[in-house]
């Protein structure tokens, strides 16, 4: 089938390599850079590169932008899609985008999904993008009530071809509140750690753990903003309990209350062991 590839980034060309090295699918590519569109065409990434005009050509159309560029583009372009065709997008928030883009195409016959593949690299760009991104890693689909299910049986299908691990299905809300955990939390943490006035003094003092925890603290300050704000009031909930449990740890060490602080480092232990049960070291 024909698949356009909206956005060359390091997503967007992740997945016209993948599709390309895995399937034997079309991959049209869309990008107002016309460098990222030389070097996908180079790289033989994607067949050809086209205009918005062209996307009723298009049976599936990947959408790679920030969440805010996606409902623009979306709005914009919503009379150019293929009637009965498929359009996902690829960031990091769901409800956002799915509550704006949803009603919009549905009134053009195009049926929208959010989808997110868990996969990154703490660099941008099509110069970053690898075949192999998504190999092992979940793809989450967040479909609504009233989803053709054929849909989502292809979008899950067509994740397996590309080497994702497994599809994960979701409704957006839950999507938006379980990131806000396991990810948009994690680089609030990482970024912010870094400010101490040790960061740049610590040659000769690091390991495994420091580079764990500062790893993601190197991003895209421009898209974080953004997803952080789209997903406010989950991310703020995740936001006050860690500092909830944070003053724990002080308030014990303040005190002099090594028994406590005996206590809370138990229950953190206890809950990562828990979890590795259920979920597999490492997740």
């Amino acid at each position: 089938m024909n698949i356009a590839v909206v956005g060359l980034g390091l997503i967007g060309g992740s997945f016209c390599k993948a599709l390309k090295k895995h399937t034997f699918h079309h991959i049209m590519g869309i990008d107002l850079d016309k460098e990222a569109i030389k070097k996908a065409l180079d790289y033989g990434a994607i067949d050809e590169e086209i205009t918005p005009d062209r996307l009723n050509e298009a049976n599936l159309t990947i959408i790679c932008l920030y969440p805010e560029a996606i409902v623009n583009f979306v709005k914009k372009n919503a009379d150019k899609f293929k009637k009965g065709g498929i359009v996902i997008d690829s960031c990091g928030i769901k409800e956002y985008v799915v509550t704006e883009c949803t009603p919009v195409l549905e009134e053009q016959g195009v049926i929208f999904v959010g989808t997110h593949p868990m996969a990154g690299r703490e660099f941008s760009g099509f110069d970053y993008s690898q075949d192999d991104l998504f190999k092992g890693a979940s793809f989450i689909i967040t479909p609504t009530e009233k989803t053709p299910q054929i849909a989502v049986d292809l979008l899950q299908t067509l994740a397996g071809s590309i080497e994702f691990g497994k599809a994960v299905v979701s409704t957006p809300k839950k999507h938006d509140e379980v990131i806000a955990y396991t990810s948009q939390l994690a680089h609030v943490v990482s970024n912010a750690y870094v400010k101490s006035p040790v960061m740049l003094n610590y040659d000769g003092f690091s390991a495994g753990s420091f580079q764990d925890l500062t790893r993601v603290a190197k991003l895209n300050e421009y898209m974080w903003s953004e997803l952080f704000m789209c997903n406010k009031e989950a991310l703020l909930k995740e936001i006050n309990c860690i500092l909830d449990h944070i003053t724990e740890y002080r308030d014990a060490m303040v005190n002099n209350d090594t028994e406590k602080l005996i206590e809370i480092l138990r229950d953190g232990r206890v809950l990562k062991e828990k979890s590795i049960e259920i979920y597999g070291k490492g997740k």
